[in-house]
């Protein structure tokens, strides 16, 4: 039997002022940690966001829940290019070797990051390079919304001067982000994008000339966003049979113009490329029938699914505010119920701010959990507190004191009921919170931190492996999977940190 709980913020951290766990009354967790315990990472790249960023709940349980570290798109295309795997990526391979006579790299171009990054860009080139493609012509959709409005000639200026290092590809053309990433369907900027790249309609420039005409554009009163079609490389149009790779990590505004190329234009045009094919950073839009190099996530095989796989039943439960957070979050984003688990919500107090019942309804938690506990039905059962997180958000650090104290007194009640009847004992937190309740300017710190966080056993004969910096989150599925002792799916990279 396993019993498993997710408590937040219950770590008392270094700092005891404005520490609302070291101020609470807590017997239950300080006998405790005496016992089998280790620290785990909740922030940043160890829960796949970026390095240094605090961890947050629905990132903490779709960690938990999955047994691996789930990398959000902008972090996992990072690491790729930065370790070079990207020019390993399946659809990159297939893009490159697919018998063309051009490849084509269409995409905002700044160091912006709302869409896309210039560095994308750098590294799609390098990896083509490296992977022997066709001839590369980068169509460069200029930005001057996430960046400043004329910053763009300086980013022209940065990719000329990659591409004559690189000694591969060519900048062909240059279209501001108004026209060729409009998501409003106004069909006219598409057209206007679109003949622009096949048929090379724009004011035609030297590359030796292109940032001095770009900065004329400026004092003329039209910034970057705005910029018509310019053409620099009149040899870089999209005709018959080319490859074309879009390469904005945001989807929104990339559907259309890639939907102008590859499923349906909504407006007449003259000329019309045909057998080309076109791959896409990241999935666009579902229905788009275009290979990805970064698919999105499946997170398959999670502890939820992998345990109904096994025939075992579960249990799940918390209050209305955190029960997306059992279910949706712990089951990797699914809102499937899969076969076997019970979910119960019990309903959170309504108050306008938790402050003002700061012991939420986590008794009403433990009351269904003690009752789970003691029918047996189900070997594994589970639940959040909420508490110290929801209440901690206020910045009232009083009541966050007596979400804490109370929090401790329900864990007490189930880990009694788990020693009565055969359970192994678990708890651990998605990130820091209640332990942080002052900010360095001495007012209220209402957010999340980047402490480790706890993980406790009770029952039982097994123990955990001396502590690393490098456990995490991810590693509490196989854990939990390995004193139940069921096998590991693929899927999970996470480690057990049991003892063998």
């Amino acid at each position: 039997k396993q019993w498993y709980q997710r408590r937040v913020a219950i770590t008392a951290g270094d700092n005891i002022e404005g520490n609302a766990v070291h101020a609470a009354d807590t017997p239950v967790m300080t006998q405790l940690s005496k016992g089998k315990a280790v620290t785990l990472a909740a922030h940043g790249l160890s829960v796949g966001l970026p390095e240094g960023l605090m961890g947050n709940s629905e990132v903490g349980h779709l960690n938990i829940g999955a047994g691996r570290v789930v990398y959000q798109d902008i972090v996992r295309i990072n690491l790729a290019f930065k370790t070079g795997a990207i020019v390993k990526s399946p659809s990159l391979v297939e893009a490159a070797q697919r018998p063309a006579k051009k490849i084509h790299l269409l995409g905002l171009v700044s160091d912006g990051g709302v869409h896309a990054h210039i560095d994308h860009a750098k590294g799609l080139l390098a990896a083509l390079k490296e992977l022997n493609a066709p001839p590369a012509y980068l169509h460069f959709f200029s930005d001057g919304r996430d960046t400043k409005p004329t910053s763009g000639a300086g980013f022209m200026a940065d990719m000329l001067d990659y591409i004559k290092g690189l000694e591969y590809g060519s900048l062909a053309s240059v279209t501001g982000r108004y026209y060729a990433m409009d998501r409003d369907k106004r069909h006219d900027r598409i057209k206007l994008a679109y003949e622009g790249l096949v048929q090379g309609k724009g004011d035609k420039v030297a590359p030796a000339d292109l940032v001095s005409f770009v900065k004329g554009q400026y004092e003329a009163g039209t910034t970057d966003e705005f910029l018509k079609p310019i053409i620099v490389d009149e040899a870089g149009a999209v005709e018959d049979g080319d490859t074309l790779l879009f390469f904005d990590f945001r989807s929104d505004r990339m559907r259309q113009i890639s939907e102008a190329f590859g499923v349906e234009r909504h407006f007449e045009t003259d000329v019309v490329p045909k057998d080309i094919a076109i791959t896409t950073l990241t999935k666009y839009k579902d229905d788009f029938p275009f290979p990805n190099l970064f698919p999105p996530n499946s997170n398959v095989d999670t502890l939820a699914e992998w345990l109904s796989k096994e025939n075992v039943p579960q249990y799940h439960c918390a209050e209305t505010e955190k029960y997306a957070h059992v279910t949706f979050f712990f089951n990797g984003g699914l809102e499937k119920q899969w076969q076997g688990e019970e979910r119960q919500m019990v309903p959170s107090p309504k108050v306008a701010t938790y402050d003002l019942q700061p012991t939420m309804n986590a008794a009403g938690v433990a009351k269904e959990m003690v009752a789970t506990i003691r029918a047996g039905e189900h070997p594994f059962v589970m639940c959040n507190f909420a508490p110290p997180d929801m209440v901690g958000h206020t910045g009232k650090y009083e009541p966050t004191v007596l979400a804490c104290s109370e929090t401790d007194r329900c864990i007490g009640e189930i880990l009694s009921a788990c020693r009565e009847y055969g359970y192994t004992f678990l708890v651990t937190s998605d990130h820091g919170n209640a332990e942080k309740m002052m900010s360095e300017t001495g007012g209220p710190h209402t957010a999340h931190t980047c402490n480790r966080v706890p993980f406790y056993m009770d029952g039982g004969s097994a123990a955990f492996q001396p502590q690393r910096d490098a456990m995490a989150l991810c590693d509490v599925a196989p854990t939990i999977l390995k004193l139940m002792g069921i096998e590991q799916p693929p899927a999970m990279t996470g480690t057990s940190l049991l003892i063998d």
